[in-house]
């Protein structure tokens, strides 16, 4: 099992370590994590959350669990973000705002029929419009022309925003890792699957990569479709003691040389 784990752990690695972060760092960093998953392991099976009992089960020491446990913090504001992802999410998937064959429409800021201005109002009316295009914009997510806005990405994938692709990181391969392990500890039956092909040229990968796209835009619109609708629906039918569900529902490419065993 832990060599599974510093497998998976080999390109998060590397990615700290182009971005400044060492292993001492790291180190110090990855107590929280433990005291955290300690903590949940015993909340799960009704244990007390004592710094001894956390202590045993993370083996961290009791010391840092003190110092870790009052230094924490909440996590930060997330508002901005979701809304946006939101308003593409919406974008994509209502049929008032796409064409026939679902590509989303050109939007006119303010207009009778369907706008953008109408857009974000079908989310939120606490949030000006304009600074959700700003955001957009800054994300690199649309453009704003004299026709009106359009959306330039299939999805929420900010070509600007170093923050934001590292929430993004964090958010959709913690969930996929969670399906994962709930998957091997025999909890849940989550859909988890790949293809997996090797010895192929770097001409096919790059083929199978637009395949893969494509299927995935397709996926996309299907299933975000009925997410906003079941989303509307339980906003509307249920109490929000009920509504404690979140669904994440992805896709994923990678290629590399066979050779290049360190990625």
């Amino acid at each position: 099992m832990l060599a599974s784990v510093l497998r998976l752990l080999r390109p998060a690695v590397r990615l700290l370590l182009r971005h400044g972060v060492a292993y001492p760092s790291f180190a110090t960093a990855l107590k929280q994590v433990f005291l955290e998953a300690a903590r949940d392991e015993l909340a799960a099976s009704g244990q007390k959350t004592t710094d001894s009992a956390l202590s045993l089960l993370s083996g961290v020491h009791r010391r840092d669990v003190r110092q870790l446990r009052s230094a924490a913090s909440a996590p930060p504001a997330r508002d901005a973000m979701n809304m946006a992802s939101q308003v593409v999410g919406r974008w994509l998937s209502d049929v008032a705002f796409v064409d026939d064959e679902g590509t989303p429409l050109v939007l006119p800021r303010q207009a009778e029929g369907p706008g953008f201005d109408a857009l974000v109002a079908a989310i939120s009316t606490d949030v000006r419009p304009r600074a959700v295009l700003d955001e957009l914009l800054r994300l690199g997510l649309a453009e704003e022309g004299a026709q009106g806005v359009r959306l330039l990405a299939p999805g929420f994938v900010p070509r600007q925003g170093f923050a934001e692709m590292l929430q993004l990181l964090g958010d959709n391969v913690h969930d996929h890792l969670a399906a994962a392990c709930a998957n091997v500890d025999g909890q849940q039956n989550f859909l988890e699957q790949a293809v997996f092909v090797d010895e192929l040229t770097p001409a096919s990968a790059a083929e199978l990569h637009a395949l893969a796209a494509k299927v995935w835009r397709q996926a996309f619109r299907q299933v975000m479709r009925e997410a906003q609708a079941r989303f509307d629906h339980d906003q509307a039918h249920a109490d929000p003691a009920q509504r404690t569900q979140r669904v994440r529902f992805g896709s994923y490419f990678h290629a590399a040389d066979d050779h290049e065993t360190t990625r």
